[in-house]
């Protein structure tokens, strides 16, 4: 009798007790649009910092986003992506602003600050929406009414106006205090997103064996019910860093967020709106780093949703018809 090997790719596809992070891995590294987006945003992010370098680190590019330099070809770009016809960076790859300034080391500076602002206020947003979620979900009540109602007070106010308020109080203190004060009063989405999935998951067996075993309500929140819930806080977060984005440079542009000397991608815009028919070269090239992460951002959070949803298993006609038909028989 003859004996067949199984195929290896049939036996890696159904390998038993993986671990469920390992699951959520694969998952997304099997995303190819999620993936791609990942490594984009890791580019852009490692190019800004290297271009023109982050506190004590140098850059190799040779102009800084304050000091002005002689008009160069009018300030026109130099970028130039066609080969044999001087292909490469040029002097001033995204020209010039009317006093002079590189526009590149700027529109950089603008990126680094952009995910500064992204890293921050998700952050400081997502940690306080999850515990103001866990504490309402798990204790319901007077605890739960007292927060949602809280919670409900935020969200009626529009996203702008308080962002507004904030951006006067804080943004001539620097991009740092803006992105946290800014995550104080961006958690409410997530709040309500933690909630359901405590009132779900606090009436599962395994809380009420851990309750029965004299374990203490803080252990159970951040033991037992939080890290079931690790999906949905994730999918969210991604969700509030792409509108950290958006949100920084709507308040740069309306003059609430980041103020000279310092550089915003939507401050760049704001100043240059009315050289848009003449030099639009100064408008496009910050717009882009606007569009890119937060679209890249989107992307991902896809991807995370799609890795941590169980039932996001897909049906594979290859390996169905690869499977030995006892094995197919018991799928």
């Amino acid at each position: 009798m003859t004996t067949v090997a199984p195929d290896s790719s049939t036996t890696t596809e159904h390998t038993v007790g993986q671990s469920q992070g390992r699951v959520i891995m694969q998952r997304l590294v099997r995303n190819k649009t999620a993936m791609a987006s990942l490594v984009l945003l890791a580019f852009i992010f490692v190019f800004s910092v290297s271009a023109i370098g982050l506190g004590p680190i140098p850059g190799w590019w040779k102009y800084d986003y304050v000091t002005p330099t002689p008009a160069f070809e009018g300030g026109r770009p130099t970028l130039s992506l066609i080969p044999g016809e001087g292909f490469g960076l040029g002097e001033h790859p995204f020209g010039q602003n009317r006093i002079g300034v590189d526009y590149f080391a700027m529109t950089m500076r603008g990126v680094q600050n952009s995910f500064l602002v992204i890293i921050l206020l998700a952050g400081v947003g997502t940690i306080l929406g999850t515990v103001v979620g866990a504490l309402a979900g798990y204790y319901r009540g007077w605890i739960d009414a007292l927060l949602m109602r809280v919670t409900d007070v935020f969200i009626v106010i529009p996203a702008i106006v308080v962002g507004a308020v904030v951006g006067r109080m804080t943004g001539g203190l620097g991009v740092h205090w803006l992105a946290i004060t800014l995550g104080l009063v961006t958690w409410m989405g997530i709040a309500r997103l933690v909630r359901a999935e405590f009132l779900s998951l606090r009436e599962r067996e395994f809380v009420e064996a851990a309750r029965v075993a004299g374990a203490s309500d803080m252990r159970i929140i951040f033991k037992h019910i939080l890290p079931n819930a690790v999906g949905v806080v994730i999918v969210a977060a991604s969700l509030l860093a792409a509108a950290a984005i958006l949100l920084e440079t709507a308040l740069s542009f309306l003059g609430y967020g980041i103020r000279a000397p310092e550089s915003s991608l939507g401050l760049l815009v704001s100043q240059n709106q009315s050289a848009f028919a003449t030099r639009p070269w100064l408008f496009w090239f910050p717009a882009a780093f606007i569009v890119l992460p937060a679209l890249m951002i989107n992307f991902v959070g896809d991807g995370l949703r799609d890795a941590f949803d169980p039932r996001q298993k897909r049906f594979s006609v290859r390996r169905t018809k690869e499977l030995p038909a006892g094995k197919e028989q018991r799928q």
